[in-house]
């Protein structure tokens, strides 16, 4: 299959190599050991990490470029950091760097004016959750946040909530390859009538005729708003499976709705 050439900060997307988990576990052994070559090879073979990162930014208007650089400080940062010891995977713990990085730098360049206390509150926060998460390895509650830093659930979740970018109407949220879906298609017009009722109890009964996983997908997808890469995450599958079954299940609805 052809692959496409695409630049990024002047690296070919097209010829990136992918290591896999024995490469990387080798790689970093040699580095512990003084390897000067191994840093490097870790970095290139992991830059598909960041990439696969950034395509939730695409919406955004910030350079790529800057971003990508970004996004490979927090790689860099994951590469010095990791302990084979912990026996995890390389990007179970690279992904919240890399992706913390990222967001830090948007927040950072955000238009948007946020009062000094709340957003000394939100770092804090995120301070939090990034202690949290390398102590026990999965993130904290709100509730443990806010017992955390002595304030209330409330002052948590506005402080968090006042770093998130606005988010456009024409925010494109899924593409199979035909129509675009933006998110202004999915807000509800309080002024239609009930003529849809039966359009939406028929949807609903189309995804009940669905297998768990993919029912799961579908909601974790379009109304939690996670990412695939999230899902996988936490399905302890690849972001292509996850990809797959989505895919799936949107074309069995399809083609139970005709």
């Amino acid at each position: 299959m052809a692959r496409h050439k695409v630049e990024i900060s002047g690296v070919n997307t097209a010829n990136i190599k992918v290591l896999s988990n024995e490469e990387m576990t080798v790689l970093f052994q040699k580095l512990k050991q003084g390897d000067p070559f191994a840093r490097n090879d870790l970095i290139e073979g992991n830059l598909k990490l960041v990439l696969s990162i950034l395509k939730r930014f695409h919406y955004r208007s910030e350079n790529m470029d800057d971003l990508f650089q970004v996004g490979c400080i927090g790689l860099l940062k994951a590469i010095d950091n990791f302990d084979l010891s912990h026996e995890v995977k390389f990007s179970t713990y690279a992904v919240p760097m890399i992706l913390g990085e990222v967001k830090r730098y948007l927040r950072d360049n955000n238009s948007v004016r946020v009062s000094r206390s709340l957003k000394d509150l939100a770092y804090r926060a995120l301070k939090a959750k990034e202690t949290y998460h390398n102590q026990y390895g999965k993130e904290p509650t709100i509730d443990e946040l806010a017992r955390e830093l002595d304030v209330s659930v409330y002052d948590i979740v506005n402080a968090l909530d006042s770093l998130k970018d606005p988010v456009s109407m024409f925010e494109p949220i899924y593409n199979d390859g035909g129509d675009t879906i933006y998110l202004y298609d999915q807000i509800e017009d309080k002024k239609a009538n009930n003529k849809d009722i039966d359009f939406k109890m028929a949807i609903a009964s189309a995804i009940d005729e669905l297998n768990e996983r993919e029912q799961f997908i579908l909601d974790q997808r379009f109304m939690i708003g996670k990412t695939q890469m999230e899902i996988a995450e936490e399905l302890s599958i690849s972001q292509a499976q996850v990809s797959r079954l989505e895919k799936s299940a949107i074309s069995s609805l399809k083609k139970m709705l005709k």
